[in-house]
């Protein structure tokens, strides 16, 4: 499982921009990596797009963020490219980063019982450690959330 202070699990998966973003290369600055159900629905595009009017605010803090969910690379193009969305988006469409991070969950859904994505927030220290970790969080609660927490692990690093 994923647990504060333990290394976060790593990750080589393809972005929207067609490149592969690995743990690695994101190492020396705080990262967000945030897990999301499904590109372009409500709830989903509301997080997307309070991360992208605050772009700012992460810039600031040297923070860079990551979303991930199991559509395609070209799915995730054509969200960002419907909001602007200045961060990538990670295609898992294996779910394996999911499953590391233990956010592929079971899901019951109008007497439905399928597997999916447990909206789920994690920062990462520059190092690669995980800093804190957020379940279950509510779309319009995330960034509140990020943000403070960025925030927390670059005060104690100063």
């Amino acid at each position: 499982m994923t647990e504060i202070g333990q290394p976060a699990p790593d990750f080589a998966l393809e972005a929207d921009s067609g490149q592969t973003i690995t743990l690695e290369s994101l190492r020396g600055r705080p990262v967000v990596v945030y897990f999301y159900p499904k590109d372009d629905t409500p709830g989903c595009t509301r997080q997307a797009c309070a991360i992208r009017d605050n772009w700012a605010e992460f810039g600031r803090l040297g923070a860079t963020v990551v979303g991930v969910s199991p559509q395609s690379a070209d799915s995730h193009r054509a969200f960002k490219q419907k909001y602007s969305l200045p961060f990538p988006l990670l295609a898992d469409t294996d779910h394996a980063m999911a499953e590391a991070y233990g956010v592929w969950v079971e899901k019951k859904n109008y007497g439905k019982t399928y597997m999916g994505i447990n909206r789920s927030g994690f920062v990462i220290d520059g190092e690669g450690r995980l800093a804190a970790v957020k379940r279950g969080v509510k779309p319009d609660d995330h960034l509140a959330w990020a943000l403070a927490e960025v925030e927390k692990l670059v005060a104690t690093a100063a």
